[in-house]
């Protein structure tokens, strides 16, 4: 397979096969997923790769990744979403990243052996295993629940903690306890830990171009990130023996890293897999990662509908705003043709978004015209199929296949 030699190149091919679909159209072309999943694999070096669904969003899209080699397992981020995978038999092994409390699900969970078999829970309060306790009683389930806990491993200096605000459980001591209330409550089995480094993973460390505050912030970034990884195996060994005192053996699963930091947290030893999502499709907010290189591989095609004058056209929709802290850089961003921007005062709309450049475009060889497409890369990667019942991934050859998202079989997580 041919791997994307550009961006430029990627957005052509996707307006061209996609004249026919109307918008917005969701088109990802597929050699550059393929592309960006063999660059993971090798980068995690034979550490298997669990893939992140909030990520993708997209059963069939799914399905194809967990058949590329050196892919295993879903990171789901919740139960429901977990159990219906396992019920479709996408995936029957599937993490939900997140503790639930969600009743029906785990009523659902307790009394299904195959259930049981394919899903395993995250916990780190006492509580959440009285939410199992409880689907028990109420149901009558016997069926062994596996789960694992998250260790906080940010990094925490005296009071002050970077990394995401998630678990409770900082440091061996809290895990070694934790570790001893799972292994004696009945009917539940602690196969592990999930360790994820967020401050490592998920922060951009590129500055924007030109931008001299950020390139400041970003050199400020860098230093706590290789701060973080000075320490980080370390922490992460000391809560993983935490677990292997309370069961005796080494845990059986020990998830980590993210698309931010695939070939890193693959050589902590401590890892039996490293978790990724983003890399897939790559949301604009991964051009500004220096660790890893991958092709953007979706966009979303508008329609422009009005010209309210020689340099301005609006797109009917905006290709919407990713969630997260509110900053410039969750705003969409115009791709095809080159040269487009949004404006200050609208950005992207919720129903029509204006953009300026239209005449650089057309002097550039681009018909920019009420009824010509305009394409816009999403933030975040998952996000956008919240919004669209399906998907358009594109061949080399132009051929276009239309699979469903979540939304469009009918589900929405959350």
């Amino acid at each position: 397979m041919d791997h994307p030699e550009s961006a430029a190149e990627t957005w052509e091919l996707l307006d061209r096969a996609t004249r026919h679909h109307p918008a917005p159209v969701a088109a990802v072309r597929w050699a550059a997923v393929e592309h960006n999943l063999d660059t993971m694999v090798d980068a995690a070096g034979g550490v298997p790769l669990r893939l992140a669904s909030k990520s993708i969003r997209s059963r069939p899209v799914l399905e194809r990744a967990l058949a590329h080699p050196g892919v295993q397992g879903v990171l789901a981020f919740t139960l429901p979403e977990a159990l219906w995978l396992a019920r479709r038999g996408s995936s029957d092994d599937l993490l939900v990243a997140y503790p639930t409390v969600d009743a029906a699900g785990l009523d659902a969970l307790v009394s299904d052996e195959s259930l049981t078999a394919a899903v395993t829970l995250t916990v780190d309060d006492p509580a959440q295993l009285a939410a199992v306790r409880a689907a028990r009683e109420r149901t009558g389930g016997t069926c062994e629940v596996t789960v694992v806990l998250e260790a906080d491993v940010s990094l925490r200096k005296g009071p002050l903690s970077i990394g995401p605000q998630r678990s409770p459980l900082h440091g061996p001591d809290a895990v070694r306890r934790a570790a001893r209330q799972v292994v004696a409550e009945p009917g539940v089995r602690l196969a592990g830990l999930l360790t994820y480094e967020g401050h490592v993973a998920g922060v951009q460390d590129l500055p924007v171009t030109g931008d001299r505050a950020d390139r400041a912030y970003r050199m400020v970034v860098r230093r706590m990130q290789d701060l973080a990884r000075r320490g980080l195996p370390q922490q992460r060994a000391a809560v993983v023996e935490a677990v292997a005192d309370v069961l005796g053996h080494a845990p059986q699963l020990v998830n980590g890293g993210g698309t931010g930091s695939v070939e890193w947290s693959a050589h902590d030893a401590s890892l039996t897999e490293v978790t990724v999502g983003s890399g897939l499709l790559v949301g604009h907010l991964f051009d500004r990662y220096r660790a890893i290189h991958l092709e953007p591989a979706m966009a979303i095609g508008l329609d422009v509908v009005r010209a309210p004058s020689d340099d301005v056209v609006t797109v009917l929709g905006s290709g919407w705003v990713a969630t997260g802290e509110q900053r410039p850089d969750r705003l969409p961003l115009p791709v095809h043709p080159p040269g487009l921007a949004l404006t200050s005062t609208e950005a992207a709309g919720e129903v029509q978004t204006p953009l300026t450049g239209a005449r650089a475009a057309r002097r550039a060889g681009h018909a920019l015209e009420v009824g010509s497409r305009v394409w816009m890369r999403h933030a975040k990667s998952g996000e956008p199929a919240e919004r669209v019942n399906e998907l358009v991934l594109v061949d080399e050859e132009g051929r276009c296949e239309t699979v469903p998202t979540y939304r469009g079989e009918g589900k929405a997580f959350l």
